[in-house]
């Protein structure tokens, strides 16, 4: 990340704005009491900027042998779901916006891939937070978490073979046999980007990436809800 850029500063003023809006004219409420405008602000923003240390950082991504290069597996969600399990969904819509407001001044892919990663994070987190709102407790984990692994996974298949990748050979100029060729290359049994991309990319990748975001967030949450509960009460 280039500090010295402008840009960075333009973009993470503008998430500021954004969480201001949100948690002035929405009422963010945590625990039945209205929190103030700072306090959201400064707990999501924690956890937006630890997203996006997780969202840009090369050493927390990892790239399989058996998937393209421009796909990778990363954990950025994991703040995200922490977030939102312990101030609610506003909170993990806000540290989303963050992030991705973050990356945006380093996007390689003219903000197709940030777009693209902000939609399946929300399909992702979205139905585990409202579920865990209205049922906090192990059973509503257990139904939020299985709820989100498989919205996101039908969300992220549908929209890579009918909206992303169209969107991202008409921006970034591909053209569909240079990226076929860069996807055979990783798997010849990929044989158009279509439904045997998604069989053989898009559900591998987001079963071994959903399943492991599920398990750090249990496990990291289990011992820092009373902790996060105990802070929103002050």
């Amino acid at each position: 990340m280039n500090w010295n850029d402008w840009r960075v500063y333009v973009f993470i003023g503008l998430a500021l704005v954004l969480l201001f809006l949100i948690a002035r004219f929405i009422g963010i409420t945590v625990g039945g009491r209205k929190r103030t405008t700072t306090r959201f602000i400064a707990r999501v923003a924690i956890f937006g900027a630890l997203s996006a240390v997780l969202y840009v950082v090369p050493i927390f991504q990892i790239h399989l042998p058996f998937l393209p290069p421009f796909l990778a597996i990363h954990f950025d969600e994991v703040p995200v779901f922490i977030a939102s399990f312990a101030y609610g969904p506003w909170a993990g819509i806000g540290a989303l916006a963050i992030k991705t407001l973050i990356k945006l001044p380093m996007t390689s892919t003219l903000a197709v891939g940030e777009l693209a990663d902000f939609v399946f994070s929300a399909a992702f987190i979205l139905p585990a937070a409202i579920i865990y709102k209205k049922r906090r407790n192990l059973k509503g984990v257990a139904i939020g978490f299985t709820v989100s692994f498989f919205v996101q996974l039908i969300v992220s298949l549908l929209l890579n073979i009918y909206a992303i990748l169209p969107f991202y050979m008409f921006v970034m100029g591909f053209s569909y046999d240079a990226l076929l060729a860069m996807c055979q290359a990783a798997n010849p049994a990929v044989k158009e980007l279509g439904w045997t991309y998604g069989i053989y990319f898009v559900v591998p990748l987001n079963v071994i990436k959903n399943a492991i975001v599920l398990a750090v967030t249990f496990l990291i949450y289990r011992y820092t809800h009373k902790l996060l509960r105990f802070e929103t009460k002050n």
